[in-house]
């Protein structure tokens, strides 16, 4: 018997994490539409993260039956003020979020689901595990002028507050406090201490 991988996600951002940490995966990317029915910003990533998973579990309850099967499901969201902030629509909507969060401190949260279907003589058991982590990011005053250019590049259009940490907008981040790797997409430390504790590696 052996442990297999699979990451519900399209972001060549947790590809990158999962590779770093030498976890060998597949790939199966969530379809679904990302509507929270949660409140605060921690129960709308976990909500979320276990949409994923749960969406691309249904497609491994009959494949690799003799294995345990891992998905990784993840979603981050940024919040300043009281304010969500996911993916910008356009590129106003990109300058709009680097707006506000420019000059100030906000809120990176990103929740993981982790749906263990293992192998068993009679029926495959399903294990869940949930949760999230969040990182305080500091961000250096940024012109309008500053914003324009880092939009134009296009770099903002898929990033959860319209920005990429490990990216071009490095060079305005002043401070954090927490996970790094939070910010990038993937929580990566209590991911693989998550695993750890299960023996599921």
């Amino acid at each position: 018997m052996m442990i297999r991988y699979i990451l519900a996600s399209g972001s060549p951002r947790r590809w990158e994490l999962l590779e770093q940490a030498g976890i060998h995966f597949e790939v199966s990317q969530a379809r679904g539409e990302e509507i929270s029915t949660k409140d605060t910003p921690a129960d709308v990533v976990e909500e979320l993260s276990y949409k994923k998973a749960d969406e691309v579990a249904q497609r491994y309850l009959e494949k690799y039956k003799n294995d345990t099967v891992v998905i990784i499901g993840a979603d981050t969201i940024v919040t300043y003020a009281g304010e969500v902030m996911g993916k910008p629509r356009d590129a106003a909507d990109a300058v709009a979020m680097l707006t506000k969060l420019q000059g100030d401190t906000h809120q990176v949260y990103t929740g993981v689901t982790l749906i263990a279907l293992e192998h068993g003589q009679k029926e495959r058991k399903r294990q869940v595990i949930t949760f999230h982590e969040k990182t305080d990011v500091a961000m250096y005053p940024m012109t309008p002028e500053q914003i324009a250019a880092y939009v134009a590049t296009g770099e903002p259009m898929d990033k959860a507050g319209a920005y990429a940490i490990q990216g071009k907008c490095a060079v305005y981040i002043k401070g954090i406090n927490g996970d790094y790797n939070n910010v990038v997409g993937l929580p990566l430390a209590r991911l693989m201490h998550e695993f750890f504790e299960r023996q599921w590696v």
